[in-house]
């Protein structure tokens, strides 16, 4: 059986970088337009869940005083 190109291996060494895209300079680019992106989309993410975050902390702490007064008012009547 006759292998034509490289393994799945070889894609993931970078000790070769000339197997890589093949065009030779032009790849760095690409990678940077998707780093951006990535960043952008990970700070929108990292917002939204703060924002939850604190929406269940304030939701919790809430209850757990409605708990703790409807105790209280039940064990001194």
């Amino acid at each position: 059986m006759e292998r034509k190109g490289s393994s799945w291996a070889d894609q993931w060494d970078y000790s070769h970088p000339e197997t890589g895209s093949g065009g030779g300079g032009g790849g760095g680019g690409g990678r940077a337009k998707y780093t951006k992106k990535f960043g952008e989309g990970f700070s929108k993410t990292k917002a939204a869940a703060s924002t939850g975050m604190k929406k269940v902390k304030g939701g919790a702490s809430v209850g757990l005083h409605w708990i703790k007064d409807k105790c209280h008012k039940t064990t001194h009547k």
